[in-house]
């Protein structure tokens, strides 16, 4: 229990530590994140098949890999990276060529892979061979690409990265509280210890504290503010709208003894609704699918990364589940169904929360 305490201690540290940092050190943080969680992975299916050894296979494994970051990143990050060399002119007008070829470069560069792999197939080896390459780029569909849409997160503002990740954290400790003190029925039989006491007690405690988070998190420029280069320096903006709370009238069911008649709330409060659903609703079925697949195969569990922890997938799985959701949240930006239900009359101005 010592050593577990320690690592999430560690961990917790190490994303307020990145968070203080800014978005380039978030997004490193993401990517040896990614790079972890792809090792145990590629790891998983050989010790499936410790048998069978194959020279070099490794490296294919890993060159797939790296295309897709690059491909990936490189579309998302391609402008922030040409915002931020302006100063040498040689530089920028390589970046500039590198950035315009991006799609061609990545393509030519998974073909070459495909024609590696085809070229190093052997005839004793070849079902294991293909197994491994369906293997690979179920890692990188499942796994990478959907963590990868964090790093797109993050640069719209570190606020839709850290809101999704503390919910998803207090959906889970919220869920084990309230099993462990009413654990009776029982969820999934592939996980004998989630029980529906806990489920529907963390749905309640995450909804709750994904509205409080979003008017905590809405107060700070830092985390609220788009970085559209690749720099480390302070944020000045204007938040916009989302950030910016208005005026709403409590609905008639209110106790007429309640000392307010109007409350401030920031939009971005009701796409946090939102997000608390799915982290309480959706999320958690990252773990089962997880545990499901763990037990399909031989080994029971994906490594020891995280020293009386496990392995990091374990832990992860359930936060690169939601960020492409999250994307589509961030785009859609009206709410209006969820508001006008709960408040049917609201005024929009600005305003002081007063009493």
């Amino acid at each position: 229990m010592f050593i577990r305490t320690c690592s999430s201690i560690w961990m917790i540290g190490a994303l307020i530590l990145a968070v203080y940092m800014g978005h380039l050190y978030i997004w490193a943080l993401v990517v040896v994140i990614q790079l972890l969680m792809a090792g145990e992975l590629f790891n998983f299916f050989r010790i499936a098949k410790e048998d069978i050894r194959l020279p070099g296979f490794r490296i294919l494994n890993w060159y797939f890999f790296f295309t897709a970051m690059l491909f990936t990143y490189g579309c998302f990050l391609s402008q922030h990276l040409v915002n931020t060399i302006t100063t040498d002119t040689i530089l920028y007008e390589l970046m500039s060529w590198i950035v315009k070829y991006q799609m061609f470069i990545c393509y030519s560069l998974y073909i070459a892979g495909f024609v590696w792999f085809i070229i190093t197939l052997k005839e004793e080896f070849k079902d294991y061979q293909f197994s491994q390459y369906a293997w690979t780029h179920m890692i990188l569909l499942m796994m990478f690409a959907q963590s990868s849409f964090a790093v797109a997160n993050i640069f719209e503002g570190i606020f839709w990265f850290l809101l999704p990740a503390s919910l998803v954290i207090f959906n889970e400790i919220a869920a084990y509280f309230c099993g462990f003190f009413s654990r009776r029925t029982p969820l999934i039989e592939l996980s004998p210890k989630k029980t529906w006491e806990g489920f529907i007690g963390a749905f309640v405690i995450t909804i709750l504290s994904s509205f409080l988070l979003a008017n905590v998190f809405g107060r700070f420029l830092w985390l609220t503010c788009p970085r559209k280069d690749l720099s480390t320096g302070r944020l000045s903006c204007d938040p916009g709208p989302m950030f910016k709370p208005e005026m709403y009238s409590l609905p008639r069911w209110v106790p007429p003894w309640f000392p307010w008649n109007e409350i401030p709330i920031m939009p971005v409060q009701w796409h946090a609704v939102v997000l608390g659903l799915f982290a309480s609703i959706i999320a958690p079925f990252g773990v089962f699918f997880a545990s499901g697949f763990k037990r399909a195969f031989t080994p029971k569990d994906l490594g020891d990364s995280i020293p009386g922890v496990g392995c990091i997938t374990d832990r992860m799985i359930c936060q690169v589940s939601g960020y492409q959701t999250l994307i589509l949240v961030n785009q859609q930006r009206s709410i209006c169904l969820l508001q006008r239900f709960i408040f049917p009359y609201y005024n929009s101005s600005v305003i002081i929360l007063r009493k």
